[in-house]
């Protein structure tokens, strides 16, 4: 995760969100946006080869990770980062990590994604389970603590 820095002026503001310079950048394959609803959660699925980077670029997002990577050292973990509006950050999803998001409030959300790979339509570098499912430690619905 890497805490981006709007840089602001008399016009407007201006955000960078990728870089080639910076050390989560990969490749560049293509880019593209996906909205969320409030209520509803786009989840679970991984890549093989994809690397993600995502950035929220209008609302609030929750975006969360579970690895299950057999040998890798978070194994079994869930990572969940607030990012958005009022707190932009470059998530970046490395390949075999399950992850999904959610809108954060009564307002949609906006992401960019800038994968490392581009979309195969015939056969899809994509895996999935459903927002649910047992096998991941996270549960969606909103609780108030």
């Amino acid at each position: 995760m890497r805490k981006l820095t709007a840089i602001h002026d008399d016009r407007g503001w201006l955000m960078e969100m990728l870089r080639s310079d910076w050390p989560e950048f990969a490749n560049f394959a293509q880019s593209y946006i996906t909205v969320c609803y409030p209520g509803v959660a786009k989840a679970w699925h991984y890549h093989k080869q994809q690397t993600d980077h995502f950035v929220t670029i209008a609302g609030m997002s929750k975006i969360v990770l579970f690895d299950d990577r057999p040998h890798s050292p978070t194994k079994g973990q869930v990572n969940e980062f607030i990012s958005g509006e009022r707190a932009p950050m470059l998530v970046r999803i490395p390949p075999y990590v399950w992850h999904g998001f959610a809108a954060v409030g009564p307002e949609r959300t906006m992401i960019v994604n800038f994968p490392t790979h581009l979309y195969d339509y015939k056969e899809p570098d994509e895996f999935r389970k459903p927002a649910d499912d047992p096998a991941i430690p996270y549960s969606w619905v909103v609780t108030n603590r």
